[in-house]
């Protein structure tokens, strides 16, 4: 953090007790996330630092009796596209919840719109009461196995490392490249470090040679375990330990064995993707605090890694601690176990209270980023579709299939009996056997992959989104070929979002019109149309257990194993190429 030297001259007079602080805290007890212990004291502050803890006096008080002083929280990797709220909007959403920082890797939007969509994410959350710092995409696409919208390359990249909020490289998930030292992907590690910059690693499924080959590439984290043995060999050779648990992927409580008083330290708390109303409702890395204190790990730990273990991680040495030299990011809490958030400081400054956000905080969006928010627009481009084109060829009755497992990302990789009927599947809702296609449609190639779906558990209708990770192209699951392309006709007309259809008919519809991820309106009129998204599919019998469209949107991740669909067609993740839905036909068909 630079500093004036008039600046520093009074903030060394404000710890030395020579004058008074801008802000006292007084009364509270402090959590020490370095020895793991409570205190009490004086906590001054002077130009949103904290200065010092003893005796103070300032020009205004906060009176924290029974509270506890904690360093406000750190989500250390999430993509606020998922959130499909602008940035300004996702700030309001966090504030009340104590998050008040995050690492964000905008290639949700990139892989649509490239370096434009980074722009609008920089420009939209400039000037907020919330750091939004950011992680440079680092595979768009990211694989060569499906077309997204836009590829970037280090030249692409280069302009944003001066950026001073740019930290680094975000989760590079082409092992492949890593491991082969690929010119494109070494281009991108060697420009990244030759600006001290950090990199976020994307291992999942990856064995110990693989995380080897990882470490030695200088990749720092990893937040695709899944279970304890990931976790651990990932800490044994001294990556971070990111634990998620998000709307899709839960897996604190796989992963929460692992953590223990020698390991702590290098283990720190992330959402990756997480729905608005599971946000609003449920919290962010509050929620995470509250799970691990519930499940024994001590509170003064689970703070301890919300805050300075991501802190550390992503070497921001000013924050994440309540001590001298550290922004004044803090939390008053009611309750230490209950994680109970009475109010949340930003510099020094109240920014929320008992779960509302301080009006006349946030800046109004200038025109500028208004249009550059316009500019992103008009993003479905596809060509007509006809029933035909969703034909499946199974002639010997057996396929492959993608087995959804209930809030992962990771899927099954079946081969299983399917129906048919003169040798073309043929969905069927009693053996919860469904179809679906991922559609280009960033570039009018025509390209549609098919693959059969089992576990979204449909019992009619159909569903369609343009969320679908991590190149966005249209993605459609459904009982029947009439109501999926309905569903995309309507994808087609909104351009962009979440559709639920039955019968030929909308049941419920939520538009992004940026760049098909984002709306922009405020985050209450979003939470409300995935309430009545969540109601229509309930209407059509949708399962409870976990959040369909995001579950949905990972199908056509070709990097999370094991079995995947892009718009080129069904992706083996697990061999790294594309397969056939059975071994004697093909599920690629062309709009051409």
């Amino acid at each position: 953090m630079t500093v004036s030297k008039e600046v520093l001259r009074k903030q060394i007079a404000v710890a030395a007790g020579r004058e008074k602080a801008d802000t006292v805290i007084k009364n509270g007890t402090i959590i020490d996330v370095f020895n793991g212990e409570l205190l009490q004291g004086d906590v001054a502050i002077a130009d949103g630092v904290f200065v010092g803890i003893g005796q103070y006096e300032g020009h205004t008080v906060i009176d924290a009796e029974g509270k506890y002083i904690s360093p406000a929280f750190i989500d250390g990797h999430v993509h606020i596209e998922s959130s499909m709220v602008v940035p300004s909007e996702f700030a309001r959403v966090l504030l009340p919840h104590g998050v008040t920082t995050v690492i964000t890797d905008p290639h949700e939007i990139a892989n649509v719109a490239g370096v434009r969509g980074i722009e609008f994410m920089l420009a939209e959350s400039e000037g907020l009461p919330f750091d939004v710092k950011v992680m440079l995409p680092s595979c768009v696409p990211a694989t060569s196995f499906e077309h997204s919208g836009a590829v970037l390359e280090q030249e692409d990249l280069d302009p944003f490392l001066s950026h001073p909020r740019v930290l680094g490289l975000a989760e590079v998930m082409d092992y492949p490249a890593v491991m082969n030292a690929t010119e494109g992907m070494l281009d991108k590690l060697t420009a990244t470090l030759a600006q001290s910059k950090q990199i976020d690693g994307h291992a999942a499924g990856l064995d110990t040679q693989a995380i080897n080959v990882y470490r030695t590439a200088q990749i720092k984290t990893d937040h695709e375990c899944v279970n304890v043995q990931e976790a651990k060999e990932r800490l044994q050779r001294g990556m971070y330990l990111m634990i998620r648990q998000g709307t899709a992927a839960k897996d604190l409580e796989a992963l929460l064995p692992v953590v223990n008083e020698r390991n702590a330290r290098r283990c720190l708390f992330v959402t990756d993707d997480k729905h608005l109303d599971e946000l609003i409702r449920e919290g962010s890395i509050d929620h995470h605090v509250r799970m691990v204190i519930e499940r024994g790990i001590p509170a003064i730990t689970a703070i301890q890694m919300a805050s300075l273990n991501a802190a550390e991680c992503f070497q921001l040495q000013d924050k994440g601690a309540i001590a001298p030299r550290y922004t004044a990011d803090f939390l008053l809490l009611d309750n230490l176990e209950e994680v109970v958030i009475h109010q949340v400081y930003k510099n020094g400054k109240l920014v929320a209270e008992q779960g509302t956000v301080v009006e006349g905080i946030f800046p109004h969006r200038s025109a500028k980023v208004e249009k550059m928010g316009e500019a992103l627009t008009d993003s479905v481009q596809i060509k007509p579709l006809v029933t035909e084109q969703l034909a499946i060829p199974v002639s010997s009755g057996k396929a492959h299939v993608i087995g959804i497992i209930p809030n992962k990302i990771v899927t099954e990789h079946l081969v299983v009996d399917v129906p048919t009927e003169q040798g073309i599947f043929v969905p069927s809702v009693e053996q919860d056997l469904l179809k679906m296609a991922v559609i280009e449609r960033h570039h009018l190639t025509g390209n549609v992959g098919l693959g059969i779906l089992k576990g979204l558990g449909l019992q009619r209708g159909a569903i369609a989104s343009t969320v679908a990770h991590d190149s966005h192209n249209l993605i459609v699951a459904g009982t029947n070929d009439a109501d999926m392309l309905f569903a995309v006709e309507a994808i087609k007309e909104m351009q962009g979002g979440l559709v639920v259809v039955d019968k030929g008919k909308v049941l419920a519809s939520l538009r992004l019109p940026i760049a098909g991820l984002i709306s922009n309106q405020r985050a209450e009129d979003v939470c409300r149309g995935l309430d009545e998204l969540e109601h229509a599919l309930r209407e059509l019998g949708a399962p409870t257990s976990f959040q369909l469209f995001l579950t949905l949107s990972f199908l056509a991740l070709p990097v999370i194993p094991s079995l995947k669909l892009t718009d080129q067609g069904l992706f083996d993740v697990n061999q790294f190429i594309h397969i056939n839905v059975e071994d004697s036909g093909s599920n690629r068909h062309s709009l051409n």
